[in-house]
């Protein structure tokens, strides 16, 4: 239930703000629109007033009264005269005011009767007391009018008149706002398919965050199979495989701690076993006893203390901190490590071939495992046969520089079987028995060469001695000098 709350509120919040970023875009387009298109219809009225205005004094500079032929000797004629000429648009009409009066109107086909609106017609009347020409906006309670007056005055004739031409705003602005309602209309129309369509890109977008969900929920402590389906080569896909491969690695780890668990259970119950079982039968009274069974719990305990110092080396590997690699004469160090491996016992130490390079690596972790090596090749060979000790720089099969290590012995050799087994944890070959340690020396010496970026492998022949090899690539985590 809250994965479905949280899948319907991540769509609708997706959702909202599509459509918030749709409906700000018509908002503003709208209103750009709008404001432009009113813009317009002023300009388109103001002109339209001034070409009347203009046409009208044409007619009064060089106009000829058609019944006399003459110039126009009374403003009346003027006004008639104008107002048989002038044809009103729609939302447009007229008036011919003499003395104050109407004298003149405009034809009855004309819709907007400017005659009927008293509070026009005292505007009109106050707005020709002088020789200016007025252009204005007029409320009233009828509409509001976008209006000219020009005045009329002939030498000839002393009465005042004024010609009256005007605009019903609201109407005209009405056909402007008729454009708005249907933009809005269809921003609205725009906006249901822009929410349709994003659902329908939210369900298709969170398709693979569901499957993530619902594979997450199916997979459990005893079952970590389940993987997510990929499909598809966009970013989503790339992301199930990233997480399919994090998957992977837990489900090795799990695997790895289930196994160390059980490893670590296994070998830490037999110690415990036998101290218990000689604690248990241990004659108090006989001293002989006493001191066989204290003799053989601290050799069962050492060997415990050892496991366990293994076991937390080997935790350690995993972290980053592992090793810590520094510029290194590898030609130095390896004598060192033949001066160290000298006390292990008594054999033949040598040194096969040294490599005289600088190398960055971390000598203390390859000296432990060189050692570890070294400790195999006791253990294997008889006395006084020789262990052979070297390292050199070559490239291998893939034209990769590295760095090989290499301990060598004339022992018992390895089982072609048994070669796999003996770097798992606590991995035994054939030849190996319980007592001879921990089981994790060259399951340490594999994870040393990993966090080097290397491998570790052996090359043996049953009765004939084995050589175990370290590979680190310089290519990777070293630097040749």
């Amino acid at each position: 239930m809250m994965t479905t709350k949280r899948s319907w509120s991540i769509r609708a919040r997706v959702l909202t703000g599509m459509l918030l970023v749709v409906g700000l875009a018509l908002l503003c387009a709208g209103a750009a629109s709008f404001a432009v298109q009113r813009h317009e219809l002023n300009e388109r009225i103001d002109d339209s007033l001034s070409r009347t205005v203009q046409e009208f004094g044409v007619l009064t500079e060089t106009g000829v009264d058609p019944r006399t032929l003459k110039r126009f000797e009374k403003a009346e004629d003027l006004l008639y005269t104008a107002m048989q000429r002038t044809l009103p648009s729609r939302h447009q009409g007229m008036l011919g005011l003499a003395d104050g009066d109407v004298r003149w109107t405009a034809p009855e086909v004309v819709e907007l009767r400017l005659e009927d609106d008293p509070e026009f017609l005292q505007w009109a009347q106050q707005s020709k007391t002088d020789s200016h020409i007025h252009l204005g906006t007029v409320t009233t309670e009828i509409t509001t009018y976008r209006a000219v007056v020009v005045p009329v005055q002939l030498p000839e004739d002393p009465k005042s008149s004024a010609f009256v031409l005007a605009y019903d705003y609201h109407a005209e602005a009405r056909a402007n706002d008729r454009n708005i309602s249907i933009f809005t209309a269809v921003g609205f129309l725009v906006m249901a398919l822009a929410a349709g369509a994003s659902w329908l890109v939210v369900n298709r977008t969170l398709e693979p965050i569901r499957r993530l969900q619902t594979t997450a929920h199916q997979i459990s402590e005893s079952d970590l199979s389940r993987r997510i389906e990929v499909t598809g080569n966009d970013e989503f896909a790339e992301l199930t495989v990233t997480i399919n491969e994090m998957l992977d690695r837990l489900e090795d780890s799990l695997k790895s701690q289930r196994q160390l668990l059980d490893d670590v259970g296994h070998e830490l119950r037999t110690p415990v076993t036998i101290v218990s079982g000689h604690l248990e039968l241990m004659d108090e009274n006989d001293p002989e006893d006493v001191t066989q069974s204290k003799d053989i719990a601290l050799d069962e305990m050492s060997r415990m203390s050892l496991l366990i110092n293994d076991l937390v080396m080997l935790a350690k590997s995993n972290r980053t901190d592992f090793i810590q690699p520094a510029p290194t004469e590898v030609g130095a160090l390896l004598d060192e490590i033949l001066d160290k491996a000298r006390g292990l016992g008594d054999r033949h130490w040598r040194i096969d071939y040294r490599c005289e390079s600088t190398v960055t690596l971390d000598q203390t972790r390859i000296t432990q495992a060189m050692l570890q090596l070294c400790a195999n090749a006791m253990k294997f060979s008889s006395a006084g046969t020789r262990i052979g000790l070297g390292n050199e720089i070559l490239r291998d099969g893939h034209g990769e520089t590295l760095l090989r290590w290499w301990v060598s012995d004339n022992g018992v050799g390895i089982q072609p079987e048994d070669i796999e087994r003996i770097f798992e944890r606590f991995g035994r070959g054939k030849n190996s028995v319980r007592s001879d340690g921990s089981g994790l020396g060259l399951n340490i010496v594999s994870a040393i060469a990993t966090a080097h970026g290397g491998s570790v492998w052996v090359d043996a022949e049953p009765g004939k001695g084995s050589t175990f090899y370290i590979d680190i690539p310089l290519t990777k985590r070293g630097t040749e000098v």
